[in-house]
């Protein structure tokens, strides 16, 4: 069986525990951590002057050849873990260096929206 569909989630969404444990993600942000004997990397994002930081799993994405400050696009399922808060572990760990950021966060806005006028159009028929 395939898991759920995962959704593009910010770095400030995960930490802010809007994310459930369990449930598929998709996160972007810079490398700035990698610990590979405790096959442990973070990534970093900016958002309302803040740097929000998400701890990332990566046994199963191993051995990676990390470049510390390119971005990355992590693809996997949130964790609960002590003293770290919410970790990613990933399935899928890609660089994306040299993507435009600011356009990554607009298309993520714009594909919410467009999945809620979507649901909301179905409901609408499903009452009619």
């Amino acid at each position: 069986m395939l898991p759920a569909p995962a959704v593009f989630h910010f770095p400030w969404e995960v930490n802010s525990g809007e994310v459930q444990e369990g449930e598929s993600v998709r996160v972007f942000g810079r490398l700035v951590c990698y610990q590979p004997e405790e096959s442990r990397a973070t990534l970093s994002a900016q958002h309302a002057s803040k740097e929000h930081r998400v701890a990332v799993h990566t046994l199963f994405v191993e051995p990676f050849n990390p470049i510390i400050g390119a971005q990355y696009l992590v693809l996997g399922e949130i964790e609960k873990a002590e003293g770290v808060g919410a970790v990613i572990r990933a399935r899928v760990l890609n660089c994306v260096d040299g993507v435009n950021v600011a356009l990554l966060q607009n298309a993520i806005n714009e594909q919410r929206s467009f999945f809620i006028e979507r649901e909301q159009t179905s409901d609408n028929a499903q009452a009619t």
